[in-house]
Protein backbone atom coordinates (compact mmCIF):
# COMPACT_ATOMS: atom_id res chain seq x y z
CA UNK A 1 0.00 0.00 0.00
CA UNK A 2 2.72 2.59 1.34
CA UNK A 3 4.18 1.58 -2.62
CA UNK A 4 0.85 2.62 -4.51
CA UNK A 5 0.90 5.98 -2.31
CA UNK A 6 4.15 6.53 -2.86
CA UNK A 7 3.85 6.62 -6.75
CA UNK A 8 1.04 7.98 -6.72
CA UNK A 9 2.55 11.04 -5.03
CA UNK A 10 5.65 10.75 -7.05
CA UNK A 11 3.16 11.29 -10.16
CA UNK A 12 1.31 14.17 -8.58
CA UNK A 13 4.70 15.84 -8.28
CA UNK A 14 5.54 15.05 -12.02
CA UNK A 15 2.33 16.62 -12.95
CA UNK A 16 2.74 19.76 -11.19
CA UNK A 17 6.13 20.07 -12.45
CA UNK A 18 5.73 19.20 -16.17
CA UNK A 19 2.62 20.83 -17.86
CA UNK A 20 2.99 18.43 -20.72
CA UNK A 21 2.74 14.93 -18.76
CA UNK A 22 -1.49 15.98 -18.04
CA UNK A 23 -3.39 15.35 -15.19
CA UNK A 24 -7.34 13.96 -15.14
CA UNK A 25 -8.79 16.98 -16.11
CA UNK A 26 -6.28 17.27 -19.35
CA UNK A 27 -8.83 17.67 -22.21
CA UNK A 28 -7.92 16.13 -25.87
CA UNK A 29 -7.18 19.51 -27.24
CA UNK A 30 -4.50 20.41 -24.37
CA UNK A 31 -2.89 16.66 -24.21
CA UNK A 32 -3.04 17.25 -28.73
CA UNK A 33 -1.10 20.64 -28.41
CA UNK A 34 1.25 19.77 -25.54
CA UNK A 35 2.32 17.09 -28.50
CA UNK A 36 2.57 19.02 -31.16
CA UNK A 37 4.18 22.02 -29.12
CA UNK A 38 6.74 19.42 -27.93
CA UNK A 39 7.52 18.63 -31.53
CA UNK A 40 7.87 21.54 -32.67
CA UNK A 41 10.44 22.24 -29.78
CA UNK A 42 12.01 19.47 -30.77
CA UNK A 43 12.48 19.80 -34.74
CA UNK A 44 13.71 23.70 -33.52
CA UNK A 45 15.99 22.52 -30.82
CA UNK A 46 18.13 19.93 -33.19
CA UNK A 47 19.45 22.18 -36.17
CA UNK A 48 20.32 19.02 -38.17
CA UNK A 49 16.90 17.91 -38.21
CA UNK A 50 15.83 21.26 -39.22
CA UNK A 51 17.92 21.30 -41.79
CA UNK A 52 16.69 18.23 -42.66
CA UNK A 53 13.11 19.22 -42.99
CA UNK A 54 14.00 22.19 -44.52
CA UNK A 55 15.77 20.77 -47.24
CA UNK A 56 13.03 18.46 -48.00
CA UNK A 57 10.16 21.33 -48.00
CA UNK A 58 12.23 23.51 -50.31
CA UNK A 59 12.73 26.44 -47.58
CA UNK A 60 15.86 28.06 -46.21
CA UNK A 61 15.86 26.98 -42.58
CA UNK A 62 14.88 30.11 -40.85
CA UNK A 63 11.42 29.99 -42.76
CA UNK A 64 10.83 26.69 -41.45
CA UNK A 65 12.12 27.74 -38.46
CA UNK A 66 9.95 30.46 -38.08
CA UNK A 67 7.18 28.82 -39.13
CA UNK A 68 7.20 26.19 -36.76
CA UNK A 69 6.88 28.72 -34.06
CA UNK A 70 4.39 30.30 -35.96
CA UNK A 71 2.73 27.26 -35.41
CA UNK A 72 3.05 26.44 -31.53
CA UNK A 73 0.89 29.20 -31.03
CA UNK A 74 -2.31 27.38 -32.11
CA UNK A 75 -0.83 23.80 -33.20
CA UNK A 76 -4.23 22.55 -33.54
CA UNK A 77 -6.28 24.90 -34.03
CA UNK A 78 -8.29 26.59 -32.26
CA UNK A 79 -9.93 25.27 -28.72
CA UNK A 80 -13.14 23.95 -28.63
CA UNK A 81 -16.20 26.16 -27.24
CA UNK A 82 -16.74 25.16 -23.33
CA UNK A 83 -20.18 24.14 -22.50
CA UNK A 84 -22.04 24.80 -19.33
Amino acid sequence: MADKLRTQQQLEQLQSRYVGTGHADTTKHEWTSNIHRDSYASYIGHPPLLAYMSVGMGECKERVRAGMIEKMIQPVGKPPEVQD
